[in-house]
C-alpha cells in the first residue's frame, strides 16, 4: 500500500461518512430520502467498505489501536440509524394498497421525536468516529513513508 493513497482513501471514506450522516439529517428534517440512499449495514456504506477492506490492511503496521475503536463506534452508529430506519420505513403497518400506490408512510409526532433522539445519539457517535479517524490520520501520517510502504507491502517479516 502506498501511504499517500491510503491517506486519500481514508479521507474519501471520511467524507462519505459525513454525507451519510447528512442524508440521515435530511430524513429527520422531513425531506424525501430514498431508503437505499442511507445504507443500513455497517459493511454496505462507503466508510464501512473502506474499513473492512483498506482499513483491515493497516493491521500489518502493528500498533494501530484506533481501528478496533473505529469499528465499534461505526457499528453503534449504524445501530442508531437502524432505529430511525424502522420509524421511517417500516412497511409492516401499511396496507397493501398504500404499498401498491407507493404512498408515503405517515410518521406520528411521537415517532418523529423518537427519531430525533436516536439521531442525537447517532450524531454523538459520528463525532466520536470523526475524532478517532482524525487520530488514525495523524498516526498514519507520523509513520515514515518508507516504513509504511515496506510494511504494508509485506516486505517485512514479523519477529
Amino acid at each position: 500500500m502506498d501511504k499517500a493513497i491510503t491517506l486519500q482513501l481514508l479521507s474519501d471514506a471520511k467524507k462519505a461518512h459525513i454525507n451519510w450522516v447528512q442524508r440521515a439529517q435530511l430524513l429527520i428534517d422531513g425531506l424525501p430520502i430514498d431508503k437505499d440512499a442511507i445504507p443500513l449495514s455497517c459493511s454496505d456504506c462507503v466508510f464501512g467498505q473502506w474499513l473492512y477492506q483498506e482499513g483491515k490492511k493497516l493491521t500489518t503496521l502493528g500498533n494501530i489501536p484506533h481501528l478496533e475503536d473505529i469499528e465499534k463506534v461505526h457499528f453503534d452508529l449504524h445501530d442508531q440509524y437502524m432505529k430511525i430506519f424502522k420509524i421511517y420505513f417500516a412497511d409492516d403497518d401499511r396496507s397493501f394498497f398504500s404499498k401498491l400506490l407507493n404512498s408515503k408512510q405517515k410518521i406520528s409526532d411521537q415517532g418523529k421525536e423518537m427519531a430525533k433522539e436516536y439521531f442525537k445519539k447517532m450524531q454523538a457517535a459520528s463525532e466520536q468516529l470523526l475524532n478517532l479517524i482524525g487520530k488514525l490520520e495523524r498516526r498514519l501520517s507520523a509513520i515514515p513513508e518508507t516504513t509504511f510502504n515496506k510494511t504494508t507491502n509485506g516486505s517485512e517479516t514479523e519477529g
